[in-house]
């Protein structure tokens, strides 16, 4: 007596996706469309995790350029645009035969796709370091130094000196000039490495902003995570700044003072 379709759909999900072929192969040959349909479904699965294996390939290219050196670093910013809130840099060495899957510009990910990630990267990078530069600091040197800043405050919290820098567009001044900076336009979306720092700093970043909304409910810092969402500037209209708001980035809504 053949299995009832019900049992063989527990044996493919008892199974990882990588090893699911044997099972296609013992199956295929089962002519009842509700085993045909689960072969298909498995085999589109296969066809969308081969697809991604070779896509994170391809992102690991500027770091295959580099293999002859030691420590090949991603790093990237986040928080530049917000209203409120730090800037926060990280920076990942990842080992050379690393391929995470399904790391990409923070960006493009769900929150709950990049708190998986970050504990997959934080567990298996070689080194990482963080810099967070605060709203008071961005107000008085502005974002873009403010960034720099940050970055490099990252890169002095690895356990050594980087011998390559694969930079998300930008060269960072103030480095070390025998460190190789690669400014790579787009680069959270084309280097593994910096679209691992861009999840590292993505996160870190909302982590603080939700317990921000703690101490400043009243701005949805929670959901909005600082950006100039409506809420958030209709109740900074209404009951005006707190002192996470970075003033030179909110004179266009209230009066404050620089």
């Amino acid at each position: 007596m053949s299995k009832s379709i019900n049992d063989i759909k527990k044996e493919f999900e008892a199974v990882n996706l990588e090893e699911v072929t044997q099972l296609i192969d013992l199956y295929k040959e089962d002519t009842r469309a509700g085993v045909v349909k689960l072969i298909q479904s498995y085999e589109n699965k296969l066809a969308k995790l081969e697809e991604e294996k070779e896509r994170i390939k391809l992102m690991k290219t500027f770091e295959n350029d580099y293999l002859e050196y030691e420590y090949v670093c991603g790093i990237d910013e986040v928080g530049r645009g917000p209203l409120a809130g730090p800037v926060v840099a990280a920076v990942v060495v990842l080992p050379k035969d690393c391929e995470i899957l399904y790391v990409n510009d923070s960006k493009q990910l769900s929150e709950k796709k990049r708190e998986e990630l970050y504990d997959i990267i934080i567990e298996e990078a070689v080194d990482y370091g963080v810099g967070i530069v605060y709203q008071n600091e961005i107000d008085e040197i502005n974002i873009l130094e403010a960034t720099y800043k940050a970055m490099r405050i990252a890169i002095s919290n690895l356990s050594r000196k980087p011998d390559v820098l694969l930079n998300d567009a930008v060269t960072i001044p103030g480095i070390d000039e025998d460190v190789i900076q690669v400014p790579i336009i787009k680069g959270d979306a084309k280097s593994l490495s910096i679209a691992a720092a861009s999840i590292v700093a993505k996160v870190i970043r909302d982590r603080m902003m939700v317990e921000y909304a703690k101490e400043y409910p009243q701005y949805g810092f929670d959901s909005n995570k600082g950006y100039g969402a409506k809420a958030h500037i209709d109740a900074l209209k209404e009951i005006g700044p707190c002192p996470l708001h970075r003033r030179s980035f909110i004179k266009n809504f209230v009066k404050v003072e620089l």
